[in-house]
């Protein structure tokens, strides 16, 4: 076709959409749905990717660079941005020492100050990055669990790195800037004032707030540098909260003329300092100059994304959610066509040939997409700029710059116009291979279904489903491009048979009454616009079964995984984490269960065992205690420190011993724990008197039947981590450090395993084990209110944050909420779907309606046939539907299955993974309800008047 006979076609096009604002409105909608999201989070992602200079100065402010000491003695290898990459080169050993190389030694035998001074130019400042320990600040109803920081935020250099957003900076003793979180959090006020425990008797006062760039949610105290990390180190007892962090870490200022290249950076590496500079960022080395990416490369630890299996699932609903919207505009244009038929016809008449008449069906679909996509395009980007702040408080981190993309926003609008285009291929055919003398007559040139359509739909079918379900297990390259292609191919056969299939539909109507009967086979003889609308109600129908069986799966995988931490209706309170964690707060806390939550019966303390017994919990010098499994059922690689990468990945695939399943749970209290017999029974269930004998016996309690040998347990008791760190050197094995301790025991059978073993505090003593206040337990009669664990939450919360509270309530599934929500979106998708094609088939059967009006027919005969009409649509539509979900979600499960998220998962998990479970009653509700609603909505909105019309012919 010429340019011009196009032009004719899209302005005949654009008419239609103007004279039938209601149709173009619903596909001009569909289109720019999708649109939008896709818009909307294309800009986003683009928003929040930092360039190189945006990069640089949130890593380092203004500085010229970041330094950081790693570890003394050892070389590094970093990729350009050390946050991207980092490996340890540890020293070689000779004859069981280590042998350092100049640079390694020279690392550990001068302070990292000193050291970092003599590497870069003179004249170099380094201005320290005081990071301290988290602790506990006072907020207007308790206590607060905060990260401490020390920076002069008086000098511009922080500008970037830290935004003072309020206020003042601190500039006098004792002033302090908070960010926002932790003015939200306390519900303190600038000007207010917080302490810090330990330090209650200088109250700091807040002068400002700041803010991290990129880390918005963080509940951070920036005092002036020696104010706070100091004074709390000097805390005896450990009441600062812990070590302070990040001690060896600077920002670097260098003097004119000098810079911080990618030749300084890898020679700092050899001291063991990573280096961030603010050159290398902007301009990075070409890779093949890095170490770093070398060492990668040649490990050959890259995979291929769409190996990935979030890739697969995300490509997969990507995928089918075009098709279906693509199917479910296709009835929107079948009615433009068949209302447009007489002028279509009077162009055939006029000259037009068959691809004139396709281009003006066709142009409809360049023009609603287009307009469709334009107006998606345009909401996404609206929405994104005026939700901008909200998008970049939830996900934590500000944008770097709104990016508007133009490849990626011209890519979007082609997906709309390919929409469009796709939707009107079916009804333009259709309208090109009409007969003229009908379509100006306005009768139907019925034809029978093709035979050879229904064979390739056939085809199609077991094809794309055979596809879609190997691909998933067989290791193909591209186990995303298997499984949508083949859930693709097998709709779509689907597709092309449901001419065929509505044929065989009409085959019932003879045992159906005369309403349903006369609307059964209607449908059938107008099978060009009865197949369109049953193929968007199978879109629908399917999107949602396929979504509900993959919902449905993957909460019945966590169901069986899931292990309850106490028996039923159990209350529980852990000291947590937070500024509780040293169990000062526990007898607050107790009487805040206790004073919100009436009836919960006795109270079992519980203890956790700690080593050696005289230390200090909370400042660092405790070891902590396990049980162990004998030796012949513990996992080599417990034991054995030299194997290779290849064989502890062999053994954690195969040895059972070394599989894990990471659905289990754990109690809040450790795997060992300490108390009396009433813990027995509100933690474990256990009312055994000889359980209850045995416990005050001073034997073990074991719960586990693989810990338990020849009347022995083992308790592992490892000393504390050395000061240097959790590894002191190279040299250092952490077998040394772990003492094994036997203990007699008995084993009790129950349900409830979370814990391991239960010890009394007289036994742990005698073993020479320490004992620290962990929490308490209550199991009362009946499941306690919602109510009532929300009034013991709000208190436990006005004494400390993050303290550990439950109520164990057993399993509690979200897709049962998800799968109603799907039945709904289906629902009224495919309620749509059918009025449409009911609207068609009203518009057909005027004549058949006059005939019957002609001949006696009471009015309501037209309400009923269109109730009839749109119901029989939705039936046949529902039951392909069920069909054409099964297979993207059995393929995804599939995909699941078969990849490992991480080594050594056990088998049981790895069979949850691919756990298939039809959701029976959605699929009722569907099949049943669906068609019975279509019906009646139908019913209701159409009008029962009759209008004579002229015979024509």
């Amino acid at each position: 076709m010429k340019l011009s006979a196009w032009r004719v076609a899209l302005r005949i096009a654009r008419r239609d959409a103007l004279r039938a604002k209601g149709r173009s409105a619903l596909v001009v909608a569909m289109v720019a749905l999708p649109v939008l999201g896709v818009t909307g989070a294309d800009v986003v992602f683009r928003s929040a990717e930092l360039g190189p200079a945006e990069r640089a100065v949130r890593t380092m402010g203004q500085a010229d660079g970041e330094l950081r000491m790693v570890e003394r003695g050892v070389t590094l290898k970093q990729a350009p941005d050390p946050d991207n990459g980092l490996s340890f080169t540890p020293p070689a050993t000779k004859d069981g020492k280590p042998g350092r190389t100049p640079e390694q030694q020279l690392s550990l035998d001068t302070d990292p100050a000193e050291l970092a001074r003599r590497l870069l130019p003179a004249g170099t400042t380094l201005i320290p990055e005081g990071r301290g320990p988290y602790t506990a600040t006072t907020s207007a109803e308790g206590l607060i669990s905060v990260e401490t920081v020390e920076a002069d935020l008086t000098d511009p250099v922080w500008r970037g790195k830290v935004n003072l957003v309020q206020g003042r900076a601190p500039g006098a003793a004792h002033e302090v800037a908070v960010t926002r979180a932790f003015l939200d959090r306390s519900r303190l006020k600038l000007g207010g004032t917080t302490s810090v425990r330990g330090l209650e008797a200088t109250p700091f006062t807040i002068t400002g707030v700041v803010e991290y760039p990129g880390e918005l949610t963080s509940t951070t105290l920036v005092a002036r540098p020696g104010e706070l990390i100091e004074p709390l180190a000097k805390l005896p007892g450990g009441h600062g909260g812990g070590t302070r962090r990040d001690l060896d870490q600077w920002l670097v200022e260098l003097p004119a003329g000098t810079a911080l290249d990618w030749a300084r950076v890898t020679e700092l590496n050899k001291y063991g300092f990573t280096a961030a500079s603010h050159r290398v960022l902007v301009d990075p080395p070409p890779r093949a100059d890095v170490p770093y990416y070398a060492e990668q490369d040649a490990g050959g630890s890259s995979t291929s994304l769409l190996d990935r299996t979030g890739v697969v699932v995300l490509a997969t609903v990507a995928g089918m959610a075009l098709l279906e919207i693509v199917l479910l505009a296709g009835p929107a244009f079948a009615v433009g066509a068949r209302r447009s038929r007489r002028q279509l016809g009077l162009l055939a008449a006029g000259g037009g040939d068959r691809a004139q008449i396709r281009a003006v069906v066709l142009g409809g679909g360049v023009v609603l997409g287009t307009t469709g996509a334009l107006v998606g395009l345009g909401l996404g980007v609206g929405l994104v700029a005026l939700l901008r702040t909200q998008a970049e408080e939830y996900a934590g981190s500000r944008f770097g710059h709104f990016a508007l993309q133009p490849l990626d926003l011209l890519g979007v609008l082609l997906i709309g116009l390919v929409t469009g285009l796709l939707a009107a291929i079916v009804p333009a055919v259709q309208a090109a291979r009409q007969d003229v003398v009908a379509a100006l007559t306005g009768r139907d040139s019925l034809k029978p279904p093709s035979r050879w359509l229904a064979l390739l739909g056939l085809l199609m079918l077991g094809g794309g489903a055979a596809l879609a379900l190997l691909g998933a297990t067989s290791g193909f390259a591209s186990r995303s491009v298997a499984v949508l292609g083949g859930s693709v191919i097998a709709e779509l056969g689907m597709v092309a048979l449901a001419p065929y299939l509505v044929g065989l539909f009409g085959r019932i109507g003879r045992w159906l009454p005369l309403g349903p009967r006369l609307a059964l086979r209607d449908s059938v003889r107008h099978r060009g616009r009865t197949a369109p609308a049953v193929a968007a109600v199978m879109a629908a129908v399917a999107g949602s079964v396929a979504v509900s069986i993959y919902v449905t799966s993957t909460d019945e995988g966590y169901r069986r995984s899931y292990e309850a931490s106490a028996p039923a209706g159990a209350v529980m309170l852990g000291t947590g984490w937070g500024p509780a964690a040293d169990g000062s707060l526990l007898p607050q806390m107790r009487n805040a269960v206790e004073s919100n939550m009436p009836g919960l019966g006795p109270r079992a303390d519980v203890q956790k065992l700690r080593y050696p017994a005289n230390c200090t919990d909370g400042n660092g010098s405790c070891g902590y205690v396990t049980s162990a499994l004998p030796k012949e059922l513990r996992c080599p690689l417990e034991d054995d420190t030299q194997l290779s990468g290849p064989e502890i990945e062999r053994m954690r695939n195969e040895d059972q011993r070394c599989q894990y399943n990471g659905h289990h749970g754990l109690s809040i209290f450790g795997t060992v724990g300490a108390g009396d017999a009433t813990l027995l029974r509100n933690l474990h269930g256990i009312t055994d008197p000889a359980a209850a004998k045995a416990l005050a016996d001073g034997k073990a309690i074991v719960l586990d039947p693989r810990y338990i040998k020849d009347g022995k347990l083992i308790l592992e008791a490892n000393d504390p981590p050395p000061a240097g760190g959790p590894m002191a050197g190279p040299g250092d094995d952490y077998r040394k450090r772990r003492h094994e301790i036997t203990v007699d025991a008995v084993l009790v059978t129950t349900p409830i395993k979370t814990t391991q073993a239960v010890l009394s505090p007289d036994t742990a003593r005698r073993l020479g084990l320490g004992i620290t206040e962990a929490g308490s337990v209550w199991l009362p009669d009946g499941m306690p209110g919602d109510a009532a664990e929300q009034k013991a939450a709000g208190a436990l919360g006005k004494l400390a944050d993050h303290t550990q509270f439950s109520v164990e309530r057993g399993y509690q599934s979200k897709g049962d909420l998800i799968t109603l929500g799907l039945s709904g979106f289906a629902a009224l998708v495919a309620l749509g779907a059918a009025g449409i094609a009911t609207g068609l088939a009203a518009a057909d059967s005027q004549r058949d309606l006059t005939t019957l009006a002609a001949v006696g027919a009471t009015p309501r005969i037209r309400r009923s046939l269109s109730g009839f009409q749109c119901g029989v649509i939705a039936a046949m539509g529902t039951l392909l539907g069920v069909i054409c979900g099964v297979v993207p979600a059995v393929a995804l499960r599939k995909v699941l299955g078969a990849v490992k998220p991480y080594p050594g998962i056990s088998a049981e998990e790895m069979a949850n993974r691919s756990l298939v479970v039809f959701p029976w009653i959605h699929v009722a509700l569907i099949v049943i309800a669906l068609p019975i609603i279509a019906a009646g909505l139908a019913a209701l909105l159409t009008r029962s008047r009759i209008s004579l019309l002229r015979r024509s012919g």
